[in-house]
């Protein structure tokens, strides 16, 4: 290991959803959390809703106050899959509403991948958080993002302010990964 200064698919149906006062939904998730729902393309014992986040057709417009999503977005084709995406969650917010999204970061993961003092083994890990970990059908990733990247898709489906923060102390998930000293997700806060 070494120390890297780099500054800086089908799904079961879903019964549509009754407005209610404040919907904060996580998709992908896996950890139930007081006041959130959770939407995940496989059943479990916490979700909520089985579904895919491409299609949130069961939530009704202006209906969620907050979203959330840990590196789930990756796994989206960037030519119609991700704007689809993108434009639902867009939909589905109330305005004002928060859309906090972490994916891993293309450009930090890339400066990794090819830092002088990168094993092997490491070079394997980069690239299996590039690509995706493939263990499962739903563990392959089909896009790498940057800030800029992500945040040109999130301006063209609408949303005016689009942050970049550290981290969102939500859910212990994905988007506080640390390899090399580095956090590897890209963490976006966007509001409608």
């Amino acid at each position: 290991m070494f120390k890297a200064d780099l500054g800086y698919v089908a799904t079961a149906p879903v019964e549509p959803v009754q407005p209610t006062d404040a919907i904060r939904l996580h998709v992908g998730g896996k950890e139930r959390r007081k006041g959130w729902k959770i939407l995940n393309i496989q059943p479990g014992p916490e979700v909520d809703f089985v579904g895919d986040c491409t299609d949130l057709s069961h939530f009704p417009d202006n209906s969620i106050a907050e979203i959330y999503a840990s590196h789930v977005y990756e796994h989206l084709g960037y030519q119609k899959e991700l704007p689809k995406a993108i434009a639902s969650v867009y939909r589905v917010l109330r305005p004002g509403g928060i859309f906090r999204v972490g994916v891993p970061d293309l450009d930090t993961l890339c400066k990794l991948f090819v830092h002088p003092t990168l094993t092997l083994n490491d070079k394997i890990h980069v690239m299996r958080m590039i690509y995706g970990g493939q263990m499962d059908a739903y563990d392959f990733h089909k896009v790498g993002l940057s800030f800029e990247l992500f945040g040109s898709y999130l301006h063209r489906a609408g949303f005016k302010r689009i942050k970049r923060v550290d981290q969102f102390g939500l859910f212990k998930d994905c988007s506080t990964i640390v390899f090399a000293t580095v956090c590897i997700s890209l963490n976006i806060e966007a509001t409608k």
